[in-house]
């Protein structure tokens, strides 16, 4: 039962933080294509 619950828990941890960062990435992302806009702007 224990070993059930330990990776139950792990797994849902390792969604998380994956969810998370898929986030951030997507984030990034979006500000670099922000920033490309406004340098060609300049240009």
């Amino acid at each position: 039962m224990i070993n059930r619950k330990l990776l139950l828990a792990l797994a849902v941890g390792a969604v998380t933080l994956t969810a998370s960062a898929c986030n951030t990435v997507e984030g990034a992302g979006e500000d670099l294509q922000s920033a490309s806009r406004e340098v060609e702007k300049e240009i």
